[in-house]
């Protein structure tokens, strides 16, 4: 089912307010995949992970449990190393939006307490059969 113009109207300001009010949500979000790869994470977490093979397949071998412990915690350490996304990374999207949106800040205190007001009263009127 099609959305009105009304609808439309109202989801696009929903959209436009969520992107200025919640700049921290939408890079989280929506800028996840935006961002550069660390490729030295990636390289340091593979060579983190080989190595623990490594260690795991010489414990096992070796039947010394402890070297196996710590070769699979090394590989899973390594894992994460490779697949967690850098501070860095996470953070220039949020400044790069922060700062196009921060000298409006001061003044989208009032206007988010105001739309929210406003949707809840376009909700009640449609509750209520008036719209």
């Amino acid at each position: 089912m099609p959305l009105s113009e009304q609808e439309q109207r109202l989801l696009e300001e929903m959209e436009r307010n969520l992107y200025k009010n919640d700049a921290d949500f939408v890079a989280t979000v929506g800028g996840a995949g935006r961002g550069r790869p660390n490729y030295r994470a990636i390289v340091l977490g593979v060579l983190l992970a080989v190595a623990g093979a490594g260690a795991l397949i010489g414990g096992v071998a070796s039947h010394l449990l402890i070297v196996g412990v710590l070769g699979f915690a090394l590989m899973f350490i390594g894992v994460l190393v490779a697949l967690t996304p850098s501070k860095r990374a996470g953070a220039a999207p949020v400044s790069g939006l922060g700062a196009s949106t921060s000298t409006a800040a001061p003044r989208q205190a009032k206007p988010r307490a105001g739309f929210m007001d406003r949707l809840n009263e376009r909700w009640d009127r449609r509750q209520d059969g008036h719209d």
